[in-house]
């Protein structure tokens, strides 16, 4: 009798201990429900890139710190190659924000866009790329050029419309100099390091590349030679702004925070947060290319296209020939989500 009492005890134990089980079972389910719940919350965004450069670092810190998530953002980031890539996926509806050379919009609005591409926000004001001659040069001056072969990167494209600005700052007529146009920018440093040409001009991390493989020697910074440029920018279709303000808000104020975080620390602290963005590229070379652009105040404090850094722009590329009539700076660019980034 004893024994049935004690097992009656056991089963009722076992009992509870399975009604526990399943609670927590339960509880955690529900738990797990609500994170997915919060999750599946966010809103995602395609944006597409002109290519993937430690050049854009302040976008890369933004994704890596999670401040897209805080905005309420699930960003998928694919790498067009290109600007006239990233151009058509975003015209496509592939993408959903384009972020290349505002010259794109440029030439799509000149063109008779019905859905023109809108810049809201600007990342960097400075040319990203270098200058890399294939032996050491000491005392470079622009004059060197003359008559040299140099791949330049595609006609119409900023890294070769920047470079004949130079040219032409410095008293240089853009024929004097064989410029290879035929060739992607993304390519340029594999067809320099195979013999083509005597210079090319190469972003990072190709640029630094070259040299640590003694490819290359980095002679000149047209970001430094160019002066104050608005390189690149983030545009969305103007069909898109309709429904979409808090989406593109909460962007701007994403990449906001991430300029302020890189223009607030050292080049190896910002190298450490981007670094699974470049795995094929090691921590201190990343440190090494990060310095050079904070060096050159690569970076915009905010986000705010002014219409000055618009007008120099489209200066640059009627002067490189590919627009004959200048586009109205407010149906191309829209600051209020930037400035309102940049107040909080």
């Amino acid at each position: 009798m004893k024994e049935k009492k004690l097992s009656n005890r056991k089963r009722k134990l076992v009992g509870i201990v399975l009604v526990l089980v399943v609670a927590a079972g339960v509880i955690a389910g529900i738990v797990l429900g609500l994170g997915k719940k919060e999750k599946s919350g966010l809103t995602p965004v395609t944006l597409s890139e002109v290519a993937h450069s430690i050049f854009y670092a302040p976008q890369y810190v933004a994704i890596e710190m999670g401040y897209f998530e805080e905005e309420g953002i699930d960003l998928t980031l694919v790498t067009g190659f290109g600007a006239d890539k990233v151009m058509t996926a975003l015209i496509s509806g592939d993408a959903d924000i384009g972020f290349m050379g505002s010259e794109a919009s440029i030439f799509a609005y000149a063109e008779g866009s019905n859905d023109p591409a809108v810049n809201f926000a600007q990342l960097t004001q400075r040319a990203g790329n270098f200058l890399v001659s294939r032996e050491p040069v000491t005392d470079f001056s622009w004059s060197d050029l003359i008559g040299q072969d140099v791949l330049g990167g595609r006609k119409s494209g900023m890294p070769e419309m920047v470079f004949e600005y130079i040219l032409k700052q410095n008293g240089i007529d853009p024929e004097e100099v064989n410029i290879d146009t035929s060739i992607d920018f993304g390519l340029t440093a594999a067809a320099f390091k195979n013999g083509q040409g005597t210079y090319t001009v190469e972003f990072e991390p190709h640029a630094t590349l070259l040299e640590q493989e003694n490819a290359g020697y980095v002679v000149a910074s047209l970001g430094v030679d160019s002066g104050y440029v608005p390189y690149t920018a983030y545009c969305v279709k103007k069909s898109y702004l309709e429904g979409h303000e808090d989406v593109i808000q909460g962007f701007t104020n994403a990449i906001q925070k991430g300029l302020e975080y890189v223009n607030s620390h050292s080049a190896a602290d910002v190298a450490q947060i981007i670094a699974p963005q470049f795995t094929d590229t090691d921590v201190e070379t990343i440190t090494t290319i990060v310095g050079r652009y904070l060096e050159q105040d690569t970076w915009k404090e905010d986000t705010i296209f002014s219409q000055e850094s618009f007008d120099l722009l489209q200066n640059i590329i009627m002067e490189a020939g590919q627009l004959s009539e200048k586009v109205p700076y407010e149906d191309l660019v829209i600051t209020d989500y930037a400035r309102k980034a940049a107040e909080e």
